[in-house]
């Protein structure tokens, strides 16, 4: 019986074998296509992770990755103990949870207002207003904050002094800092974000909007009851992808924000193996704080997509 099995698992391993082959054979063109893009991803994402031994490993550059000593889970016992693991954990998730919490309904929301909106010229004119804070880099951005809440020529200060207040050092209090940097992101991204939604919303069926007006639905329960069961694929499937990153906090915007007045909330995980791994030369404990960070990543997309395929049918895979 157990032979049998086999042969037929076989059998039908050939056979999709054989599909492929053909498949590639009809869509050559295709294929080739995808080539560069395949050839990118194998020698950038997946060739790197050859390096991950070395979290496993008191590595010395001189002895190579092959030729250092193994040391098991040595760094992560470490990293676990240190007294920065609480700290760097609980401002990772805190301001992951909070961007997702504000910033993952801020483009649908501002897709679907767009949507209802008849004027060509103004609905153009909004798009590109918000579309644009997308193109500011980074730098250009904290640069933008830091000129803006100054405590002594910031334009935000002004108005609180002309509102008879004390200014505010935004910028070196921890408690503004998770604030500051989630709607910052808001403001340069949700427009951008909003972009496949308003995608989303075009293709659905335009009768189903008339068949409502007959029945005498106003606009929020047409978008209440179609536009948004509407989405709803699209709007899972990239909340999955979002969940995949809530250990990711964006390295680059924090270390720009951060000082040493406000290091209580702005230190985070990747600015921590930033600093331990390329200033500190500690290249296998920051290999295996970044292992851990991704582990987690990976442990939350698998989690939130069962958790999507209970509820309801639409699934990363």
């Amino acid at each position: 019986m157990a032979i049998k099995a086999c042969v037929t698992a076989q059998k039908k391993s050939q056979a999709v074998f054989l599909s492929l082959i053909e498949n590639m054979k009809k869509n050559y063109e295709l294929y080739l296509l995808s080539l560069p893009m395949f050839i990118y991803i194998l020698v950038f994402h997946y060739g790197p992770m050859y390096g991950v031994q070395i979290a496993f490993k008191d590595f010395i550059a001189v002895k190579g990755i092959n030729g250092s000593p193994w040391v098991g889970f040595e760094h992560f016992v470490r990293f676990f103990k240190s007294y920065h693991f609480w700290t760097l954990l609980k401002n990772t998730l805190g301001i992951s949870i909070y961007s997702l919490a504000v910033g993952f309904p801020c483009p649908i929301i501002l897709a679907l207002m767009l949507n209802e909106v008849r004027h060509k010229y103004f609905k153009k004119t909004i798009q590109m207003v918000t579309y644009a804070p997308h193109f500011i880099s980074v730098v250009v951005l904290v640069g933008i904050m830091t000129a803006f809440l100054s405590p002594n020529t910031g334009i935000v200060n002004q108005l609180i002094k002309k509102l008879g207040m004390e200014p505010i050092a935004f910028l070196e209090k921890p408690e503004w800092f998770k604030t500051l940097y989630v709607f910052s992101e808001v403001w340069q991204r949700a427009g951008w974000n909003s972009i496949i939604y308003m995608a989303a919303l075009t293709n659905i069926d335009i009768q189903l909007h008339e068949a409502a007006i007959v029945d005498g639905s106003n606009k929020l329960q047409r978008i209440w009851y179609i536009d948004i069961p509407g989405i709803m694929p699209t709007t899972v499937i990239l909340l999955i992808l979002n969940m995949g990153n809530i250990m990711s906090v964006g390295f680059e915007k924090v270390f720009l924000m951060q000082n040493s007045l406000n290091m209580r909330s702005s230190e985070v995980i990747s600015t921590y193996v930033y600093k331990v791994g390329l200033m500190g030369g500690e290249f296998s404990f920051s290999s295996a704080v970044g292992l851990f960070n991704s582990v987690i990543n990976f442990m939350l997309v698998i989690t939130v997509n069962r958790i999507a395929r209970r509820v309801g049918e639409t699934t990363l895979w």
